[in-house]
């Protein structure tokens, strides 16, 4: 698929999660690609930064994703195969919640893994504490157990990912921010702020720049949201080891009374936390990075107190990354409506990173008339314009 005058066979704006996957399989196919990110990835100024990302085929989040999660959770493995570093940890996930919320996320956890025959175990909260003892305040709970799951390490993916396609001839322009995009007849320009390029098609993978640069039509269906991460240290006797499995759990019928974590890194006796707010937007160019003492305060006062054991109230670290969501807080894989060479994906945030590799063979298969074994029909902007 080699051009020989200058142009590119695909464009891929934003070298992030999406991007680099997207980036990766297209090269991997002979594609002539080019990729563009206004910073150097990875990076932490984005969504896909933070040392780990819970990963796990039993997404409660819907019956669609399952493919794509488990396409990636392939791909990963033959990417440590290939390059040797470690990506995935198989550590297990825990969802938990009150038993008593009949169509609670634990529940569409439960059913989707019963219809996938994913391997898991239901478990009560008696079987939690027995099971999970630095789970606490377990009464009438309800959990669904992933041992297939666990987390990966989004640097060291977008890192690997992006080696390979350089490997595979991809050209990679980092530290330059795309303005704007315009298609012709035979193809699209992409104008960043140091030059134009020229494409047949275009990729946008840009999360929370992505609205920016698309234009007023995107701008009611992506929105920025800043959140902020957290470590905590460990009290010497916390009964929390590295295969402790990465969690989620559900305290409350509202969707801010969740958090979710991770078991301490090989080495360390720190642990990441988080929760999560959809009611405030921000300006990714404007995002406060500094982090409030009083916001890991609130997050062990009003989370983990009580249901976390051996966690120190203090955090010893903190970090902000961005979520990019649609109304409906589902994915966006489509071409754009007023330009037909433009593929955009995006608002992948909060539990995107899990099907970054696999959505970014599914649409290389797509743009290189492979066949498709993925239906990405579900995230097609259509169900807006309904």
């Amino acid at each position: 698929m080699e051009r020989m005058d200058g142009t590119f066979d695909v464009a891929v704006v934003g070298l992030g999660a999406m991007g680099s996957a997207v980036a990766d399989q297209l090269a991997r196919r002979g594609c002539k690609v080019l990729g563009l990110d206004r910073f150097v990835p990875p990076h932490s100024l984005g969504s896909s930064h933070g040392e780990t990302r819970i990963t796990r085929r039993a997404v409660g989040e819907g019956e669609a994703y399952v493919p794509l999660v488990t396409a990636s959770h392939r791909i990963w493995r033959e990417i440590e195969a290939e390059t040797g570093r470690p990506l995935f940890t198989e550590c297990g996930t825990l969802v938990v919640g009150p038993a008593s919320i009949e169509s609670g996320f634990v529940q569409r956890t439960l059913a989707v893994a019963e219809q996938f025959g994913i391997p898991h175990e239901r478990l009560d909260g008696a079987g939690i504490a027995s099971r999970f003892p630095f789970m606490t305040g377990l009464d009438g709970a309800l959990a669904c157990f992933e041992p297939g799951g666990g987390y990966v390490r989004p640097e060291h993916c977008i890192d690997a990912q992006l080696t390979r396609a350089r490997a595979s001839g991809a050209t990679l322009c980092t530290g330059e921010a795309v303005v704007g995009i315009r298609q012709e007849a035979a193809g699209v320009l992409v104008e960043t702020d140091k030059q134009t390029w020229r494409a047949d098609r275009i990729v946008m993978t840009a999360g929370a720049w992505n609205a920016r640069i698309l234009g007023a039509s995107f701008d009611r269906l992506l929105m920025v949201d800043r959140q902020v991460l957290h470590w905590f240290a460990l009290e010497e006797r916390a009964p929390f080891t590295e295969a402790s499995p990465v969690y989620i759990r559900m305290h409350g019928p509202e969707a801010i009374q969740h958090f979710y974590g991770f078991p301490p890194l090989p080495g360390e006796r720190r642990v990441k936390v988080a929760t999560e707010q959809f009611a405030t937007s921000t300006d990714p160019d404007a995002v406060r990075r500094d982090v409030d003492p009083a916001e890991s305060d609130a997050l062990f006062k009003d989370h983990l107190r009580g249901r976390l054991a051996g966690v120190r109230k203090d955090a010893v670290e903190t970090a902000v990354c961005l979520y990019t969501v649609t109304p409906d807080g589902g994915f966006i894989v489509d071409r754009q409506p007023d330009m037909d060479r433009v593929t955009v994906v995006s608002a992948c945030s909060g539990h995107g990173f899990k099907h970054s590799a696999g959505l970014g063979e599914a649409l290389a298969r797509r743009l290189c008339g492979e066949t498709q074994d993925i239906d990405l029909t579900p995230f097609a902007l259509a169900r807006f314009r309904a």
